[in-house]
């Protein structure tokens, strides 16, 4: 028994040391301290060989992490002493924001105009979010026309939408083309990522189909692309949904999903990579909204910054519990005797009927963020969630009524009020509070969903507010009535 209780804590002590204490952030940990080392070194000349030699050392995309915990002029010093211009392109586009605005600074247009056309354009777009519109403008006069048009192209789209996640560099031939050509033009820009596919176009630019990267090698290269593409099961409009293409991808696997546009002309392509970021961001901003917070989880921000994303979900938060207050105060007005019978019940009553809640709307906004739920399955949903509603009220509601009329008729606790009432009137509360929390819980998400504001704020401190105030109305109006007719 000892050895099995001692394999549980083992096992317990590996889960939570994997959540916060992972090969990366052991990585980025190392980094920080040696870096943070390298910049308190005696002189100039010693600490700028000392970054040099990690920058060195390091992949990029990890000294892109650990920038963000260094100061704003001391995040320059270490993308400065990068080894060369490509490992350069990796750590502006992997750092957050704050460090490229900060690397910007000591830039000039030219040196910012040579960063970006050696980045993918839908990566140039984002990293261009994070200059003046004046130097936007000065830097789009310098690069080269074509990428600017595809900068442009990427900017009309919204970053919730398939055009927004797409990249519009890819591999597109016509169907009479030859495996040996289209190798010989892939070859020929290595400057356009490879993807797992290549794509046939007709004469006019709309998508035939494509070819897998496998069938340009097992294949005689004198074949046209026609004979080994294989025809799309799945394309995208530009103004698709950023949920819908992720359901697309996570359900297919499909690695580049085509983006073609109203005349199904093929105007870009989203990569799993693409998918795994939106995925990201999807999560930072449900997580966000279901914690009650505006911030960005992945940005290192000024503390009173921080404060003030947090605030205006806090401010609703005080304003349920100043008319919770208000509530209690009306009846103390109108029934004090029964407000005087029944107040030490009050937390219990708003944070069971809280957390039963919670507990349904996170399940639901879960299941519609999978792709559970659907027009013909809802129902059903629905139903299995007001059935474990009305089991939660009535089983917990009858053990505690129980409970706490053997605690009263014992005379353990200072209740007022005969044993059997006190039991019946925190028994029937509870349910009753806890069914109110039920539909709250069950038809939030649905109604925020339609009126096309995220689901997952059903989980935040709006619902939850109101989910006190109204269970704490529903206690006080069933108390009453059972204590008129029975008490």
């Amino acid at each position: 028994m000892d050895q099995d209780n001692d394999h549980l804590e083992a096992e317990h002590s590996v889960v939570a040391k994997t959540l916060m204490d992972s090969k990366t952030s052991h990585l980025d940990d190392e980094l920080s301290e040696r870096l943070e080392e390298a910049f308190h070194k005696v002189t100039f000349n010693i600490h700028l060989h000392a970054v040099a030699k990690i920058a060195s050392e390091y992949n990029p995309i990890d000294l892109a992490y650990a920038a963000s915990r260094l100061p704003p002029n001391a995040r320059y010093t270490l993308f400065e002493s990068l080894p060369d211009i490509a490992a350069k392109v990796i750590f502006i586009i992997n750092t957050d924001s704050s460090t490229r605005s900060a690397c910007f600074r000591y830039l000039n247009d030219r040196e910012v105009q040579s960063l970006i056309e050696r980045m993918p354009a839908d990566e140039a777009v984002w990293v261009l979010d994070d200059i003046s519109e004046r130097r936007y403008r000065r830097v789009l006069d310098l690069l080269d026309s074509k990428k600017v048009v595809q900068i442009k192209e990427l900017q009309k789209h919204s970053r919730d939408s398939a055009g927004g996640l797409m990249t519009n560099e890819f591999f597109a031939f016509s169907a009479e083309t030859t495996i040996l050509e289209a190798a010989q033009f892939i070859r020929e820009n290595p400057g356009i990522d490879m993807t797992r596919r290549i794509f046939v176009l007709d004469d006019a630019g709309v998508l035939q189909g494509f070819v897998p990267a496998r069938n340009l090698i097992v294949n005689p290269s004198h074949l046209p692309l026609r004979q080994v593409m294989r025809y799309p099961e799945h394309i995208v409009q530009v103004g698709t949904s950023r949920e819908e293409v992720v359901d697309l991808v996570e359900r297919y696997k499909i690695p580049a999903l085509p983006v073609v546009d109203k005349e199904n002309l093929l105007v870009g392509v989203i990569t799993f990579d693409d998918v795994v970021e939106a995925i990201e961001d999807i999560a930072d901003e449900t997580i966000a909204l279901m914690g009650g917070t505006a911030e960005d989880v992945s940005e290192v921000d000024h503390v009173f910054k921080r404060f003030l994303a947090r605030a205006p979900w806090l401010l609703i938060t005080l304003f349920g519990g100043l008319i919770s207050a208000s509530v209690m105060g009306y009846y103390q007005s109108i029934e004090p005797e029964l407000l005087a019978l029944i107040f030490f019940f009050i937390p219990l009553i708003n944070g069971m009927s809280g957390n039963v809640g919670i507990q349904c709307s996170t399940v639901l906004v879960r299941s519609m963020a999978i792709g559970m739920i659907t027009s013909g399955n809802r129902g059903e949903f629905i139903v299995k969630e007001v059935v474990i509603g009305l089991l939660t009220g009535l089983i917990f509601g009858t053990l505690c009524g129980f409970v706490i009329y053997f605690l009263s008729w014992l005379g353990v606790g200072d209740f007022s009020g005969a044993p059997l009432e006190l039991g019946v009137m925190v028994s029937a509360g509870l349910f009753g509070g806890s069914l109110t929390a039920t539909l709250l819980g069950v038809g939030s998400p649905f109604i925020f969903a339609k009126m096309g504001v995220d689901p997952a704020i059903a989980s935040g401190p709006i619902v939850t507010a109101f989910n006190d105030i109204m269970s704490m109305i529903i206690f006080f109006l069933i108390s009453g009535i059972l204590r008129t007719l029975f008490f």
